[in-house]
């Protein structure tokens, strides 16, 4: 395949992803950012469409997609609710070091839940004091023969308090720094496990984001995610898969603000005429386009690398992730110029859309942990053509 033109089965997957995405997801955004509340109707229409198998391995009870296919799955989500498009995003994110690297009984016992949407998931590795320097974390996890005990508190996690499994990342040696991380699958009913906090947020409202507190939280030892104290390669393997997929979901939030825009001025008339007639609104309008087009294509061509394997994903997905939410927040603001006063309001969406940008330049790595990124492997880059 192209790094610049999608399969028709792509093409066919986008169709039909708008189609549902603009009858049963759409409705409930506006209601769900208000109410800061989780859309389950939006949930339940995501599990039954079937879109959902598509993230997942065949032999796990997907339907095999790559991950442009994943990206897309998000871009079309969040092209109408940024809140509904983690749905796809964070569960995915939870099961890859399970599917890449859990033993076959731990894939086999949680995955296909996951891919049928029985079961929804979390990726928990930041703390208050361990965001960009995950080394720092102070989640612990001690072994005692068949099981591990967790002691230590999550933030910032998405999906917390919904979701029914959580992949925890834990130092199970304190004095080896990140060689010392390892990783589990904790089921929300076990005794110990408990949500905290919940944050009000600026954006992606409809999606809780929390606290995950773990008080001696006992997890059987088939619960540790392949080898011990490899977790720290485990997580930074599932983020160099995600962050383009966190590119996709900036795509589809400026793309649906961009829409947006362009209607509203060609329905806009100020001086007898439609604003979208005058020069400067155009010349936005064409910067704004051309932007998201810039940034779709670094998404894909992240996404077509991740999954051809080989050197660079690190540099491209950091490229791919920090451009598109960088645009993300350039045409959701440029978005509400454009609607000018109406732009302010809660009658239009685009507000909605600029609040719901911010974040995706915050987390899964800032962007500026993403330029440290890109610069490291531009400089590897020409320090191997030496």
């Amino acid at each position: 395949m192209s790094l610049f033109a999608l399969t028709d089965e792509h093409e066919e997957l986008r169709a039909a992803l708008r189609r549902f995405a603009e009858k049963e997801i759409a409705p409930h955004a506006r209601d769900a950012d208000e109410r800061a509340e989780f859309p389950r109707a939006s949930f339940d229409a995501w599990r039954d469409s079937g879109f959902v198998r598509a993230l997942y391995p065949e032999a796990l009870g997907g339907d095999g997609g790559d991950l442009l296919t994943f990206a897309i799955v998000v871009e079309e989500l969040a092209r109408v609710c940024a809140s509904s498009s983690l749905f796809a995003l964070i569960s995915r994110l939870a099961m890859t070091a399970v599917i890449e690297w859990g033993s076959d009984e731990l894939k086999t016992r949680y995955v296909p839940r996951v891919a049928s949407g029985e079961y929804q998931a979390s990726y928990c590795l930041s703390e208050a004091g361990a965001g960009s320097d995950v080394g720092a974390m102070t989640t612990r996890a001690g072994s005692d023969g068949d099981h591990y005990v967790l002691r230590g508190r999550k933030t910032w996690i998405t999906n917390a308090g919904v979701s029914d499994l959580y992949t925890v990342f834990a130092k199970t040696d304190p004095d080896a720094g990140k060689r010392g991380i390892s990783a589990f699958v904790v089921e929300r009913d076990l005794p110990g496990f408990s949500i905290g906090k919940l944050e009000h947020k600026m954006g992606v409202r409809g999606s809780p984001t929390g606290e995950v507190l773990l008080d001696d939280v006992v997890v059987p030892a088939a619960n540790l995610v392949g080898e011990e104290g490899r977790g720290f390669g485990y997580a930074l393997a599932a983020l160099d898969r995600s962050r383009p997929i966190v590119g996709a979901q900036a795509v589809g939030i400026a793309q649906g603000a961009l829409e947006v825009a362009a209607r509203y001025t060609q329905e806009r008339r100020q001086f007898e005429r439609a604003i979208s007639d005058f020069q400067g609104v155009r010349f936005m309008l064409a910067d704004m386009a051309t932007r998201v087009e810039a940034a779709r294509l670094l998404v894909y061509r992240a996404c077509a690398r991740v999954d051809a394997g080989g050197l660079g994903i690190p540099k491209a997905s950091a490229m791919a992730k920090a451009f598109a939410s960088d645009t993300a927040m350039s045409v959701t603001t440029d978005a509400v110029q454009l609607l000018g006063g109406a732009g302010y309001t809660t009658d239009f969406p685009v507000e909605r859309m600029m609040r719901d940008a911010k974040v995706t330049q915050i987390y899964e790595g800032t962007n500026q942990i993403q330029r440290v990124v890109i610069a490291r492997g531009l400089l590897d880059e020409l320090a191997a053509e030496a």
